[in-house]
């Protein structure tokens, strides 16, 4: 007999929903970016992985028993998605896990259990192997379970064995599930352990019980661990009875998606499937790593996803497609996915905006590069070579930003192969190039040049002042030091003295422009060294710079001006923090901007409403006091002593700066203020909100911005009285009146709408078929909700005693089925909720309820009319039984 089908969204929820009713705590998924402390993985790979200090006792777990459904990336056969029907980069791993409590006696029985009677796969096709030492395993499998030996497979260290090096390891225990020999080799002695794909593992059982030394001694553990782990996708496979991933349902719906956008259709061309199933892949995969925070860029778990991103990309562009269409796919991927994990619609729109971004600045990236390779690749072709030269991949890398991993897949697409340790080894050239460049330098990077311990360190004056004299050190461009440069260059200038604020402690970098005669430097941002230079960044408009010249150096001070006012305020602000919530209150982080400012804070709950009214006064009641700002240069103890508190991110030395708000507000800080509070004008907070567990973030107006918003408002105010007619005194009393006026013309409109319903309940009626002595009818309505469709379905079965009805109603993409049966219908066996359960199965859903009255759900819009067309056949196949 074969076993039943399940969908994947529903094989995740038995599983955690048995182990749940085993004693295990369920918990959601880890992110994908592992622990701060587990510097061993870009990204998480396995059910265990972020749990490694829970087996290990470095850390309590919550429970002795976990059970989660653990999202997994793993790409180190990227080079084979799509080829093979097994290798996937996203996966998850659904596991069960004990910390020192139950072991084999318990694990093994519950393996069989759920996948023989909750799952339903047949017996007689499960094949459990064992370590071929682990006795105790053979005997619960045979005694216990009742396995015959013959069926009971023993493995050697390398199959049947966890361990990495010294450390923690045990035997594993697996189970292997016969697809049959369709899928087989078909050689003689096919069996458990061959490498084709008849026998294929679902479940594997790690019993962690030895301590490894590393010079292969076993001692035991006192605490035996468990570690189980089956692929969700791999076991709906079998469930299934699909012969790949890929056609598992919710995967084989974002296909569906990707095929109706680029045309191809699954099944038409081996190439074409290949395509289909590499987007298929990596969209899933780039969804789900941006949603826990990923971004694309050239190193680390960025550069996975940007390689995914990529590749999915250039599918797309051979099945024809030119233009950005990954992003269009993210819903599909989200729909398919969203009940397990929630938060993937919350973040849809900026999942979406992350793709779309990449997929637009890739699409540039890739035309122009795609023009050179064809050019490459024929010249390489001319001369009759069949290896495309390294040096040539190390181009269009270096120069057109062309992945190389791109270059060596179409290369090979090509018939060819790519020099590949030619291009490593112009890389490595590269490197040294640039290790020679940082060595002259210091220490390449804006934040990091050096320029030898003879230049002196550059003598901020924009404390006092916004334009000074000044002289040039150094000049950097093109990641060199030049002696100067000339108009249209980006260049860096270090000068001798200066009145630009240097990026620190949150405040943002001064803009401005230095001048020498007629030529003009434009500061975009300024960064300061570890060597006390400040690095002012930007562009050579106009002119010349050498160095030895003597320049100005002059800055934005309007734009410094709301700096200053923001940055005063952000005082103020942690002050009122302290004075509303308590004294656990700390900076966590901290952006200064012109008139606007985001500050972070330790706090371990939400801020009411009442709270945050409280800092806005307070802020405000500082600001009209009119402190003047005093700043002070004291001894670090001094100041410490004197109660002035430390800044987020400052390193301070022997001597600080203090800044002092009267009585309110002593802080340490080397940034720019206002010389008196009332300079900061009205303050208002913008918002507020968690950012991380126990921070929380409030973003904040001063100054000429509040004021534009608060004039923005007043025109909207002026605006909506005009509109009501009224003046804006009077608005709010003018708008409960709309509103109770709109209360009585909806009420009217709803028992409106209701009498039509009911009028149209009549009409079907009149239309039922006479199915043996009962009145059958079924009706299709969209956009009416689950109270209407009741109405008229109690109307119905009030009305006729030997009604049978189901109703439908569609709303978007999903379908809602009332079913009503009268009490004669009840009384010759038709009952309303098994009738819901059966319409609703061949839409895709569920249903039941009581038997006059029941209700359920369908996605599969396409079977909508067979499903009411069984409804006859199922009043029929009732009636008929003795």
């Amino acid at each position: 007999m074969a076993h039943p089908y399940y969908g994947l969204n529903e094989l995740r929820e038995m599983f955690l929903s048995y182990f749940e009713s085993k004693g295990h705590l369920r918990l959601p998924s880890f992110s994908l970016i592992p622990p701060a402390n587990d510097a061993s993985l870009l990204l998480i790979n396995s059910g265990m992985a972020p749990m490694k200090t829970w087996f290990t006792r470095e850390e309590e777990p919550p429970r002795d028993r976990v059970t989660t459904c653990q999202k997994c990336i793993r790409t180190g056969d990227i080079e084979n998605i799509g080829k093979t029907d097994r290798h996937g980069t996203y996966f998850e791993m659904l596991g069960n896990f004990s910390f020192g409590d139950y072991f084999k006696q318990d694990a093994i029985p519950w393996t069989w259990e759920f996948l023989t009677k909750v799952v339903g796969l047949e017996p007689d096709r499960l094949y459990p192997s064992i370590y071929l030492e682990d006795e105790e395993a053979f005997e619960i499998w045979n005694k216990v379970v009742g396995i015959p030996a013959e069926r009971i497979f023993r493995f050697g260290k390398a199959d049947n064995f966890w361990e990495h090096g010294a450390g923690p390891c045990g035997p594993c225990s697996e189970v292997y599930y016969d697809r049959g020999p369709e899928h087989g080799c078909g050689k003689p002695g096919c069996t458990v352990g061959c490498e084709c794909d008849r026998y294929i593992e679902v479940w594997n059982n790690v019993f962690t019980q030895f301590e490894n030394d590393g010079e292969g001694h076993y001692t035991e553990l006192k605490q035996k661990n468990i570690d189980t782990g089956m692929g969700l996708e791999r076991l709906a496979c079998v469930v299934q009875n699909v012969n790949s991933l890929f056609d598992v349902d919710t995967v084989m719906n974002i296909t569906n998606k990707v095929s109706e956008i680029t045309g191809a259709h699954y099944g038409e061309s081996h190439k074409s499937d290949i395509s289909l199933r590499v987007i298929t892949d990596h969209i899933r995969s780039s969804v789900f790593m941006i949603c826990d925070g990923v971004l694309p860029s050239n190193e680390g778990r960025g550069y996975v996803l940007r390689r995914l991103l990529r590749r999915a990309a250039r599918h797309g562009k051979l099945l024809g497609v030119n233009d950005p269409f990954l992003f269009d796919v993210v819903g599909t991927v989200i729909h398919e996915n969203e009940t397990a994990y929630p938060d993937l619609r919350e973040k849809q729109a900026y999942i979406t905006k992350v793709i779309r971004t990449e997929e637009e600045n890739f699409s540039k990236t890739i035309d122009g590069g795609m023009r050179i390779f064809a050019d490459l690749l024929a010249a390489h072709k001319a001369k009759g070579e069949t290896q495309f030269s390294g040096a040539d991949a190390f181009k269009l890398y270096d120069t057109y930003g062309f992945p190389v991993d791109l270059t060596a897949e179409m290369v090979e697409d090509e018939g060819m192969t790519l020099d590949r340790e030619a291009f490593d080894r112009e890389m490595e050239e590269q490197r040294q190039r640039a290790r020679k460049a940082r060595e002259a330098l210091g220490d390449l990077g804006w934040a990091g040049i050096e320029f030898g311990s003879d230049m002196p360190a550059t003598e901020f004056l924009g404390y006092d002042r916004t334009e000074a004299q000044g002289k040039v050190l150094a000049i950097v461009a093109e990641e060199e030091l030049r002696d100067a440069v000339a108009a249209g260059a980006e260049a860096t200038l270090v000068l001798d003295q200066t009145p630009f604020y240097a990026e620190m402690g949150g405040q943002v970098a001064d803009t401005g422009v230095i001048t020498a005669g007629g030529a003009v430097f434009e500061v975009s941002n300024v960064q300061k060294n570890k060597g006390g230079k400040f690095l002012h960044i930007g562009k050579v408009v106009s002119g010349q710079f050498q160095v030895g010249d003597s320049v100005t150096a002059a800055i934005d001070a309007e734009r410094r001006k709301a700096i200053m006012r923001a940055h005063s305020a952000t005082h103020l602000l942690d002050a009122a923090l302290k004075k509303v919530l308590g004294d656990h209150v700390h900076q966590a982080g901290s952006l200064v901007e012109p008139d606007r400012l985001r500050f972070d804070f330790t706090h371990f709950e939400a801020i009411t409403p009442e709270e945050l009214s409280e800092i806005d006064r307070l802020v405000n009641d500082a600001i009209l006091e009119g402190y003047p700002v005093v700043t002070e240069v004291l001894p670090i103890e001094e100041a410490k002593k004197k109660g002035a508190v430390a800044m987020f991110g400052e390193k301070y030395g022997d001597i600080v700066r203090v800044v002092e708000m009267g009585d309110f507000s002593m802080e340490f800080c080397g940034g720019t203020h206002l010389d008196n509070t009332a300079k900061a004008g009205p303050f208002r907070i913008k918002s507020e909100a968690s950012i991380a567990s126990g921070v929380r973030r409030i973003e904040a107006t001063v100054g000429k911005l509040t004021l534009e918003t608060v004039n923005r408002n007043q025109q909207v105010l002026f605006h909506a009285a005009q509109m009501l007619k009224t003046n804006p005194g009077e608005l709010e009393k003018k708008l409960d009146q709309q509103l109770t006026e709109m209360k009585e013309l909806r009420h009217n409109l709803e028992k409106f709408q209701a009498e039509a319903s009911l009028g149209e309940a009549r009409h079907f009626l009149m239309s039922a078929k006479d199915v043996e002595g009962l009145k059958v009818l079924t009706a299709t309505k969209n956009g009416l909700d689950a109270n209407a469709l009741r109405q008229m379905g109690d109307f119905l079965r009030d009305k006729e005693p030997a009604t049978v009805a189901v109703l439908a109603s569609i709303n978007g993409e999903k379908i809602t089925f009332l079913a009503v049966c009268g009490p004669e219908a009840v009384k010759k066996g038709v009952k309303a909720g098994d009738l819901v359960k059966s319409v609703c199965a061949i839409c895709g859903g569920k249903g039941g309820g009581k038997p006059d009255s029941a209700m359920g759900g369908g996605t599969d819009l396409l079977k909508l009319d067979d499903a009411l067309a069984s409804v006859d056949d199922f009043v029929a196949s009732k009636l008929s039984r003795p």
